[in-house]
């Protein structure tokens, strides 16, 4: 680090000082993200198990998945320890890789639904270059794309962050590591790298919003367009599940990030946070596994062939 740090800790900011406020906090806290592994990992198993959603969609779904597994895995179990034992210091370490790990697979998330839209794109409006546009290959460094995208935001942030000197107050008014939060308790006044680093991210994040807006655009007018109004539902079937998660993804971080300006947090301020980071992680599966059929049908499939055939899961398991 370029400056030296005075501060070895951070608090992060609990939800309440009443113990049983506290308890009731850390269990919705546990079953919500016990509720997000469950939900996120079928997928997953489903994605990898099933060949029949061994498609680019289901592709994507897999990663998205997987980032909303790390991403939720990365805030809420600290969240819930604070709770338990109030104790809520966080090391110098821990809050740098709070912040990377965070900013990383949140970035990397918005990509992975960006890639998702172009693939529903191409699916409803290029059906006969489908194969050919998203291949295997193609699939794979989008994806690759993402990661690496929002491994970069990741660093950046991270690094500007902690170059500057903390040697006041260690409480950040969060119940996470982030960006906003720490630069209030920041002695250094000068925030160029850190102000670069965030242009960059909202360049890269309204490219990404327009790149889905037209896409959505073009998918709703060529739907309108289909005569048969089986085709008609099964398009719109095939995008509502991803239009959702755009939706809420997007409204969550843009009210968080719209209410959080202020120079001290309150539980509101709180609670909109927990909607941007907890909430689309436990909501991306249910999502998925209401509106489309071809995954709810994959889950009794996978569950009916492996509790039917227990040894042929056992050899699967060993095999991986």
């Amino acid at each position: 680090m370029p400056n030296v740090s005075t501060v070895r800790g951070f608090l992060l900011l609990g939800f309440s000082e009443v113990r049983e406020l506290r308890l009731v906090h850390a269990a919705l806290f546990l079953l919500v993200y016990l509720a997000a592994l469950t939900g996120n990992l079928l997928i997953v198993a489903v994605t990898v198990l099933d060949r029949r959603l061994r498609t680019p969609m289901y592709f994507f779904l897999g990663h998205l998945s997987v980032l909303d597994l790390c991403l939720v895995s990365v805030t809420v179990p600290k969240s819930v320890t604070i709770s338990l034992t109030n104790n809520s210091s966080i090391s110098f370490p821990g809050c740098v890789a709070q912040l990377l790990l965070g900013t990383l697979f949140a970035a990397a998330e918005y990509f992975v639904l960006t890639a998702m839209s172009y693939d529903r794109y191409v699916a409803i409006c290029l059906p006969l270059r489908y194969e050919v546009l998203m291949d295997r290959g193609a699939c794979e460094k989008m994806a690759a794309a993402s990661w690496l995208s929002g491994g970069l935001i990741g660093v950046l942030f991270s690094s500007f962050t902690f170059s500057l000197s903390f040697c006041g107050s260690n409480v950040i008014q969060q119940f996470f590591c982030d960006v906003s939060s720490l630069l209030k308790i920041a002695c250094s006044e000068e925030h160029v790298a850190i102000d670069v680093s965030v242009a960059v991210a909202v360049a890269l994040g309204i490219l990404c919003f327009v790149s889905i807006v037209v896409s959505y655009a073009r998918i709703f007018r060529a739907v309108l367009r289909m005569p048969a109004a089986e085709g008609r539902a099964r398009a719109f079937s095939t995008c509502l599940p991803h239009l959702t998660i755009v939706i809420v993804v997007i409204l969550t971080a843009v009210t968080a990030y719209l209410k959080l300006p202020s120079d001290s947090s309150s539980t509101p301020d709180l609670l909109v946070s927990v909607f941007y980071i907890v909430v689309p992680p436990a909501l991306n599966p249910l999502v998925y596994s209401l509106r489309n059929r071809d995954v709810k049908a994959a889950v009794g499939r996978v569950i009916k062939e492996r509790f039917s055939h227990p040894f042929l899961w056992k050899k699967t398991v060993s095999l991986c």
